[in-house]
Order: C-alpha cells, then structure tokens, then sequence
C-alpha cells in the first residue's frame, strides 16, 4: 500500500512542469552537507513553533474576550433607553411601545425589555463604609434583560419584595462591609432632604435577603439592588424611572438596533448601547490583540527568513547541478522557479504542521491547561487572584486563516533572493572548478 502511494505520487510529480519536480526532489534528497539540512529543518519547526503560538495565544484572548463580555452584559443591558430628563415617565408605555416593534423592523429580535432606577448610594454597617450603584429592579422582569438571578450565591432576587426594603449585595461589597444575609445595613441617599436643623441625606435601614457574584469587580464590590418601589420612594421619583434595559438575541447587532430604535421612537429619547458604554474596554482589548499578533507574528518572520540561508547554501551546494541544467537549456526562470519551490515547500511543510498543532491545542486548552497544573503541580491563574481561574478559548477560523497566509506569504518572500542568485548564474563560471 505504501509503495502504491509513493508510485502514485511520484506519478503526479512527474506530470507537473519539471522545474517544479526537481524542486520538490531538492527538498527531499539527503544532502552531503547536513548542515544545510539542519538548517531547513529549523526554519521548518521555527515556522512550525510560530504558527502554532499564534493560534493558541490569538484563541486565548479570543476566549477572555468573550468571557468578559458575557460576565459583563450578563449585569449591564445591550441597549438603555432613557429620557432627557432626570427620570423617564410613562414607561410603562413605552415598554409596550418596544416590545410591539415588528422584528423586521430591527435587525435583531429584542428578548426582554424592564424598567430599572439607577442611583448613588452610600451603605453603612457596624463601622464600616462603602459607596455604591443602586439599582431599582422589578425582579420579574430583571431576569429577562441579565443573568443576576442565575448569579446569586445565596438567597433568590425574588426575595426582593416592593415595601420590605430588602437588598442584594455583590459578593466584595458584603465582605467589604462585613455583613451576612439577614442582617440590616443602612443605605444613605445623597439627596437631602430640609429639616429644621438644616439639610440632611435620606436614610433608611435594609434588610441584606441575598448576595450576587458575577465575576467582574466593579459589579461585585460596587453593586446594589433593590425593588423598583422601594428605590422610587427613596430617591422621591414617584412613577418615573430612570430608563429602560433591554435584552437582544444577537448582541452584536446592539449598534444597528440602537439605530433603528431611534428612528422609531422618535427624538424625546436618549438610546445607548453596550458598544458605546463599554467602547474603551474593548478597543483595548482589541488593541492588545492586535499588539501580540505583531508580536508572535516576527517569530515566524525569524523562522521563515532562515529559508534564506537555507537556500543560499542550497545554490552554492548545486553550483554544478545548475550548470548542467543550464547547459542542457533549462531557463533562468525555470531555476529560480526550483529554488522557490524547494524554500515553498520547507514553509508549507512547517505552516501545516504547526496549523495543525495550533488548531488541536486551541479546542483543548481546557483539557491541556489542568494536566499540566496537575501534573507540574503548578497553577496558572490562581482562584484567590482571578476571577476567570480557567483559559478559556475560542478558535476564529479567520485568525487561521489569515496567520496561515501570512506565514506562506513570508516563507515564498524569503525565497526571492536565493532564486534569483541561482537564475543570474554563470554556467561556465561554475562548472571551472568542478
């Protein structure tokens, strides 16, 4: 079976241009001068190495991305319609208003859309601090727009109940305040209200009925919530609130339909979106992406370019086997096209191998990541540091695609100069010393 194969393939060598056959026998014949062949074989691990470090690292950050944006939008909303004003009246028709909009006349289906406050607050407990967000929410309605509900470590967001003065905290903030689920905290309003002594802020005394982790520190150790009801007595807005959230089927169409909802409702409302609330975020993210793609990007530059050498030896070995080929009437651009088959193939041979490696250790990172820790007794991401303890990863055939055309496109550059070398070569000057 074997020799059936290599028969077969030899076959369809021979059937190809000749230049192009004897180049593939160049990169395949055992050399007097090892040293050029371990020199091919390095180019062809370096780009191999290379090719592979691009892939994993580049799918790493793809999955940390995408992590953070789940953990993110999983407390803040896609889209926010809000007023112009200080609060929003009448949302509830406008809720109605959303949700009656024809999916066709919006880019993505809108899931869930619900009411919320947002204020600044400060807690207090035993001798202990902390400022914070308040955040009003109808419990019903919050678990269609986040993920809070499926977050709570202990208590449900349910047990927010409108005229209890219940309150969920993140999880830094109830140990930044030392406080337990069932104990009372007092939560200080900045607006103040006139008595005879002069003005003081609002205070009213909550009971702690669960507490929340969602993974991203500025929500776990600066977050609040409480009932709609009880945030709308407390800040004194009556039936106003201060916007909208709402939830998309496809996220990454928050920016079209933020558009889209403008049009439809009309100038009285401010529509933001998570592209724009969280812009810096990413675009550094992005930037950083971009920053270790050039970065990796100059060892398979270092690999490829070893095809120089490589092939520079490579002609300086065949001086003779070119003459005579020249003699015999092969062209300078059927020589150079050898040459540029033999380097081709050493970068063809090392962008596969190491896109193939990439790719396998890319989908299992997750497996590959804990027996390593386990076997090496090391850890990576430590759980008392980290909040994403796991690599995770998520393979963009795109980025393998553009690494792997990159990296062919390097290794037929580095090729350049050596088949030209070999074309401009003087036959007779060459076979005078053979």
């Amino acid at each position: 079976m074997k020799n059936t194969l290599s028969a077969l393939g030899q076959s369809l060598l021979q059937r190809l241009p000749y230049e192009y056959w004897i180049g593939w026998r160049y990169t395949r014949a055992k050399r007097n001068n090892h040293f050029i062949s371990f020199i091919s074989l390095t180019s062809m691990v370096g780009i191999a190495l290379g090719v592979m470090a691009l892939i994993v690292v580049l799918s790493v950050m793809n999955g940390f991305q995408d992590e953070l944006r789940k953990r993110i939008l999983g407390v803040a909303s896609h889209i926010e319609v809000r007023g112009f004003d200080v609060g929003l009246a009448g949302w509830q028709g406008l809720q109605q208003q959303i949700q009656s909009i024809p999916p066709k006349s919006v880019a993505s289906p809108i899931e869930g859309v619900a009411p919320y406050i947002m204020a600044q607050g400060m807690l207090t407990y035993d001798q202990a601090v902390q400022g914070v967000l308040i955040r009003g929410v109808l419990p019903a309605q919050e678990a269609s727009v986040s993920e809070l509900s499926t977050q709570m470590k202990v208590g449900q967001l349910k047990d927010l109940q409108a005229g209890q003065f219940n309150i969920v905290l993140g999880s830094d903030l109830a140990m930044a305040l030392g406080v337990r689920v069932g104990e009372k905290v007092v939560l200080m309003a900045p607006q103040g209200q006139v008595t005879p002594a002069g003005l003081v802020p609002r205070i009213k005394q909550f009971t702690v009925a669960g507490i929340f982790q969602v993974g991203m520190y500025e929500y776990d150790a600066g977050l609040a919530l409480i009932h709609l009801d009880d945030a709308a007595k407390l800040y004194r807005l009556g039936d106003q609130v201060s916007g909208l959230r709402l939830k998309l089927a496809d996220l990454f169409m928050a920016d079209r339909v933020s558009r889209e909802l403008v049009q439809a409702l009309g100038p009285n409302y401010y529509v933001t979106d998570w592209t724009q609330q969280h812009a810096n975020f990413f675009k550094a993210i992005q930037l950083e992406k971009r920053v270790m793609f050039i970065i990796l990007a100059l060892i398979v530059a270092v690999a490829a370019f070893n095809i120089v050498s490589t092939l520079v030896m490579a002609v300086t070995d065949k001086r003779a086997d070119i003459a005579i080929l020249r003699t015999m009437g092969a062209t300078p651009q059927a020589i150079r096209k050898m040459f540029v088959v033999q380097g081709a193939m050493i970068g063809i041979i090392g962008t596969v191998s190491g896109a193939v490696l990439g790719v396998i250790l890319a989908l299992n990172i997750e497996t590959v990541v804990p027996w390593i820790e386990h076997t090496f007794n090391v850890q990576f991401l430590s759980k008392d540091v980290y909040y994403i303890s796991d690599l995770p990863s998520k393979l963009m055939w795109s980025d393998v695609t553009a690494i792997v055309g990159l990296s062919i496109l390097l290794s037929l550059v580095a090729t350049l100069y050596p088949s030209a070398r070999a074309a401009s070569m003087n036959p007779a000057e060459a076979l005078r010393y053979e």
